[in-house]
């Protein structure tokens, strides 16, 4: 090479080494660590151990008891001839039934999260320690919809932590581990990869986003630790898919960015798990839809219906276009983006990159508490009448979303049923709406305790039951 050709080739070199150097400097070490992965590259690296990561994670992972007493009918509940002769005073047998999982703790000062169906309807809550230390619980917060619920330890003792990762920079193929208490057997640890994520249709809740890991999961693992290789909870193991009741390799965990905002809410001493509003409903992406305006794929969420005034009508959303991303961050399904707007925190705003048959645009949705328009005024009824025993309340999307019902009803909703009650023989069910009686509007629960002082001899009642009409006759 001539000498006059040489020295530029020196140079750039010169300035391409000070670029590598400068970006390893600069670079997060997050960033940087997640572009390092990389396969075992010998037979050395193949035999290394997880044993210093779990020595330093496990003491965090806690055994969850949950007992609850539960009435079993007695033997003779229901024979004519008994309940006579003893005046329908027959006791009814009591037993205590006891329920096994995980939990993991996140605070130091004795927090821990485990999965709702672990506690669900329990009276007594404890956890045990890896050393074998139990300690009493109380319940800080709960949420049936998202399957999470948050305890708080009885004792000023310091304890164990595990660091909450960024679960979005989890990738499909990263080592994982699962620490839990599977079928009793005291804590164990599995190990595996992310298989997949995004998932939905795992569960019957109205949550569908989940980690997918081929860390074998078993019964009692529900509410334990799915951790990466350093030492950060990745998602709260949830649920598997099985049809024996065993692990086949197909595991769910809710992602830990969901489990932090729920963890910030417990903190705060909410009552409720809270959800942004958005004032619209979703559904899936078909081909068709994905063709008529031109994406390449199917996927992300179709708005199918937009409530007047709510905060997607402020932003100009609109029937038939699709919300493709949030923040920038692509939506797989419409359970994506609910939990893209979940995670991305009430108070704030949400840039929704929306798929239209003009093209692309941008829209900023306001992300807050669905309000309470109405006053719920709850009351229970009495009398003689068909309906005693029904505990009701004017509808609003506040309480929509309590129940767990589309955010778009209104007027007066069932929210509970007293067992035994002459409501309860007759069928009436909670989320059940009471359209009307005797063929007139029923608008408020002021208007429906009028209604039941008149004795018309017969009772017309028309309710909404998930979306169908119903009409019954009682007498």
């Amino acid at each position: 090479m001539s000498s006059t050709l040489k020295r530029p080739f020196e140079r750039l070199l010169r300035q391409l080494s000070l670029s590598v150097v400068l970006l390893a400097v600069l670079a997060p070490a997050g960033a940087y660590a997640q572009d390092q992965k990389t396969v075992p590259q010998s037979r050395q690296e193949m035999q290394l151990s997880f044993s210093p990561l779990v020595k330093q994670t496990s003491g965090a992972v806690v055994n969850v008891y949950a007992e609850r007493v539960v009435q079993r009918p007695n033997l003779f509940s229901g024979d004519p001839f008994f309940e006579q002769f003893f005046g329908q005073r027959m006791p009814n047998r009591s037993e205590k039934q006891s329920s096994l999982g995980s939990g993991v703790i996140l605070s130091g000062d004795g927090l821990v999260v485990t999965n709702n169906h672990v506690i669900e309807g329990a009276d007594d809550i404890k956890i045990a320690l890896a050393d074998g230390r139990e300690f009493p619980c109380e319940l800080v917060l709960k949420d049936e919809s998202v399957d999470l619920a948050v305890l708080r330890i009885k004792t000023k003792e310091n304890f164990p932590v595990l660091p909450l990762a960024d679960s979005d920079r989890t990738e499909v193929g990263d080592l994982v581990l699962a620490i839990g208490n599977p079928f009793g057997v005291g804590q164990t640890v599995t190990s595996g990869i992310v298989s997949a994520l995004a998932r939905n249709q795992v569960s019957s809740g109205d949550f569908g986003f989940f980690i997918q890991t081929d860390a074998s999961i078993n019964p009692g693992n529900s509410g334990g630790a799915l951790m990466n290789m350093n030492g950060e909870l990745i998602g709260i193991n949830t649920a598997i898919f099985s049809r024996g009741g065993g692990s086949n390799g197909i595991g769910f965990a809710i992602p830990a960015n969901l489990v932090k905002v729920f963890l910030a809410a417990a903190s705060e001493g909410k009552s409720v798990f809270d959800r942004p509003y958005v004032g619209a409903t979703f559904d899936a992406v078909t081909s068709d839809v994905a063709e008529a305006l031109g994406l390449k794929a199917a996927r992300g969420a179709l708005v199918s219906r937009v409530v007047e005034g709510g905060p997607a009508d402020k932003a100009g959303l609109k029937p038939g276009e699709v919300v493709t991303a949030v923040n920038g961050i692509p939506v797989e399904h419409p359970d994506a983006l609910g939990y893209r707007l979940t995670t991305a925190g009430l108070g704030k705003g949400a840039k929704l990159s929306v798929q239209t048959p003009d093209g692309m645009r941008d829209l900023q949705l306001a992300l807050n508490s669905a309000p309470e328009s109405t006053p719920r005024d709850e009351r229970v009824l009495e009398g003689r009448n068909p309906f005693a025993g029904l505990r009701i309340a004017n509808l609003s999307p506040k309480l929509a979303t309590e129940l767990r019902m589309p955010t778009d009803k209104s007027g007066v909703v069932v929210t509970d049923v007293s067992r035994g009650s002459p409501a309860g023989r007759l069928g009436f069910q909670p989320q059940d709406i009471v359209v009307s009686l005797n063929g007139e509007a029923v608008a408020s629960t002021t208007v429906m305790e009028k209604m039941l002082r008149t004795d018309p001899g017969f009772w017309r009642v028309e309710i909404e039951r998930k979306g169908q009409r119903i009409r019954q006759f009682f007498r």
